[in-house]
């Protein structure tokens, strides 16, 4: 079976057939969930004034999402390289509408906790079916380009979605049911996307396929090793901004603006959308090489901020920390659209994005903990220290293995 054959039956038309425009259209289904991902952030610190919960829970409930999303990333690659884009994405922006909802009316704890692991579940449906329907959906003729349009959906979704709700935080007394009655909307636009996708039913499965660990043909895991090594650090990085950085400038640099950290949150990820159109024209080891030093400068900004208490520092942090993943992101999913098989495809976007997120859901909770028993600047510091070598590391990885094509 040729590569296009197989992209038609995964469901995708031909390249003659579809658009650019199309591409972008699909792409907004990855921005849709990711404006959800991060909408909380600005709002934590509010839900914890009002619900009394500790530096730790926090970065629970932060870890609830990252428990959703690799559960999903377990599952939602294979069954959507194998029976197609559309019977995953539905149920993945029908469980983001359910977290939304969710977020609007919560009360408690345990109800922010189911939230944010339907927003994993939804994150994991949409980075590895989401993302690969975009490229199907370009054709084999802009691989690059697709995972351009893949990758830059994910950052402006990640970035415009704490700016909406820091900015309604700020000059709403009552902020939380608008922003996530926009959120709906928003929501609602992407799940008409997914049911106008230009899709052909997939074959069945064949008889003995069963679930199993993802995983990539032997030929393609040095590609990911690659991807992941770079990926890895930065949404840590990221991670670690959205979960603690309100805390942050709420208790070391008594800063409570939901705004600043909205808009810190959004400057993060529209510097990653930014600088990825940027460098779209390097060779994939000098992005690798750029993100990996984006996130070993946003490690030595953090340990500056929590040291200095100076707020610049802690937006330096976060607009390394956008350039990490951003680049991480790109290069991964580039590797992936060149090298990977289509019939493998969101399988492997599966397997990058578990390779990123465990570290970025077990490192922030680790020093969330920490912090509640050695203080705010100890905990950071030692945070900061354990991703700038892994940095360095990934840095030597990829210089050294990876050619200059």
């Amino acid at each position: 079976m040729t590569t296009v054959s197989k992209q038609t039956e995964l469901g995708a038309a031909p390249a003659s057939q579809v658009s650019s425009p199309r591409m972008w259209l699909a792409a907004w289904m990855v921005t849709a969930i990711f404006m959800l991902s991060n909408s909380a952030t600005p709002l934590y610190v509010r839900w914890q004034h009002a619900m009394g919960f500790s530096s730790g829970t926090l970065t629970v409930i932060f870890a609830a999402y990252i428990a959703g999303l690799l559960l999903t990333l377990l599952v939602a690659g294979q069954l959507s390289d194998r029976y197609g884009r559309k019977p995953v994405l539905i149920p993945g922006l029908l469980a983001a509408g359910v977290a939304c909802a969710l977020f609007a009316t919560a009360s408690s704890i345990i109800e922010l906790g189911i939230a944010r692991l339907l927003t994993g579940v939804a994150v994991g449906v949409i980075v590895s079916a989401g993302m690969a329907s975009v490229v199907d959906v370009g054709g084999p003729e802009r691989k690059r380009q697709a995972s351009l349009a893949a990758s830059i959906s994910m950052v402006l979704g990640a970035g415009l979605g704490p700016l909406l709700a820091g900015a309604l935080a700020q000059v709403l007394a009552q902020p939380i049911v608008p922003i996530f009655a926009i959120e709906m909307c928003v929501l609602a636009s992407a799940l008409l996307v997914a049911l106008t996708l230009p899709v052909k039913p997939a074959a069945k499965a064949a008889p003995g396929w069963r679930l199993r660990l993802p995983s990539v043909p032997r030929a393609n895991r040095r590609h990911l090793a690659y991807g992941i090594s770079v990926f890895a650090p930065g949404i840590t990085a990221t991670s670690f901004v959205l979960s603690l950085g309100p805390s942050l400038l709420s208790k070391l640099l008594h800063i409570t603006s939901p705004l600043l950290a909205g808009g810190t949150a959004c400057v993060m990820f529209l510097t990653a959308t930014g600088l990825q159109f940027v460098v779209k024209n390097l060779s994939i080891r000098s992005i690798f090489l750029i993100g990996a030093g984006s996130t070993l400068l946003a490690m030595i900004s953090v340990a500056s901020a929590v040291h200095a208490s100076q707020p610049a520092w802690l937006i330096a942090a976060a607009v390394f920390a956008g350039a990490g993943q951003g680049l991480g992101q790109l290069g991964g999913l580039t590797l992936i659209g060149m090298h990977v098989e289509a019939h493998r495809r969101a399988e492997a976007n599966a397997v990058m994005n578990i390779g990123g997120y465990i570290p970025a859901g077990l490192l922030p909770v680790a020093t969330g903990f920490l912090i509640d028993k050695i203080g705010l600047s100890g905990g950071a510091t030692m945070f900061a220290a354990i991703l700038a070598a892994v940095s360095i590391f990934a840095a030597v990885l990829v210089f050294t293995g990876l050619s200059r094509d």
